[in-house]
């Protein structure tokens, strides 16, 4: 059986979740797949798990859940994967499960296999794919001993409409025991310590610029492209490294990785560090004036030429819709 363990905030999923559950029906083989969603209230997000083609959704309700902690979530988790028994245990690859994953597998004593971008085989015979030294190589690898093992799917790596859905599958309630003296945090809200910060991977479309703008003052026509076409706007790091964007819109190997439905790379060359951070991306659209940068090659649209006349053109025409 497959454990996939949901992520969801104030009752909305991340979309993260069912990126990580089409990975675990990939995988499955003859195997079952199951989820799990913690939480204070997580009837509803139950509810909405339950279509997405699985045996049984687990609903793990406690109050000392109702706000993210490492030490609640470990707590949780490790009693139910010890009650399930599960051979794998899948969960997507964001800021939370790398804050509490690594003590969980700790606890368990059982291997962690993180950022995984592709699953080859299926089964016990599962294979997976992660990068090494900022994406310039990558590692297939298979665990050893006996599981669960612990497996973190990166963000992008699998398309959320790939879900297989079904009828709607039994939810059950997860006997689940926390310590609230055992927390030693105090939960704060995530991603409230800048007031820019922004979560890129829930965004639909992006408008991302490189090198290529050439100046910071150039940055509001970048802008005016990305709200005509109500995208959110972030960089390569070379942008970000001289303080034009704040580091939270940075994507890439070293910033964050994305999967929109529309991802447009404006000035950007395509180093291989920003390429596995934005690759996963349904629809890539590259402008830039030099037709042989690395970043056509994953494009779906090229347009080589003078971004300084190309962006203007497509707002222009976007303002008469």
């Amino acid at each position: 059986m497959i454990l996939v363990v949901a992520e969801q905030r104030d009752g909305k999923l991340n979309r993260a979740t069912w990126e990580t559950l089409a990975a675990a029906q990939a995988m499955a083989g003859t195997m079952p797949v199951k989820i799990v969603v913690l939480g204070g209230s997580v009837g509803d997000v139950a509810a909405e798990l339950a279509g997405g083609g699985v045996a049984e959704v687990l609903v793990a309700e406690n109050q000392a859940l109702a706000q993210y902690t490492p030490d609640g979530w470990t707590q949780a988790l490790r009693g139910i994967v010890e009650q399930a028994s599960p051979a794998f245990v899948l969960l997507p690859h964001t800021y939370t499960t790398r804050d509490f994953a690594p003590m969980l597998a700790a606890r368990l004593r059982k291997p962690l296999i993180t950022d995984v971008v592709a699953i080859s085989g299926a089964g016990t015979d599962a294979r997976f794919t992660r990068p090494m030294f900022q994406g310039k190589l990558v590692a297939e690898v298979r665990p050893q001993g006996d599981g669960p093992f612990f497996i973190t799917v990166q963000i992008g790596a699998y398309r959320a409409d790939a879900v297989v859905k079904g009828a709607a599958a039994p939810v059950s309630k997860a006997d689940v025991a926390v310590d609230q003296g055992a927390i030693r945090q105090k939960p704060e809200a995530p991603f409230q310590e800048a007031k820019q910060a922004v979560d890129l991977g829930q965004a639909e479309r992006i408008v991302a610029v490189g090198r290529g703008i050439k100046g910071q003052e150039h940055l509001p026509l970048a802008e005016k492209l990305a709200k005509a076409m109500g995208a959110e706007l972030a960089a390569s790091r070379p942008i970000c490294d001289n303080g034009w964007l704040p580091m939270e819109r940075q994507i890439g190997s070293s910033g964050q990785t994305v999967a929109p439905k529309l991802y447009v790379a404006l000035g950007i060359s395509g180093a291989i560090q920003h390429l596995v951070g934005m690759k996963g991306s349904r629809t890539i659209v590259a402008i830039n004036k030099d037709a042989d940068a690395p970043i056509f090659e994953v494009a779906d649209y090229g347009i080589v030429g003078d971004l300084f006349e190309i962006a203007p053109a497509i707002v222009a025409e976007l303002e008469k819709i």
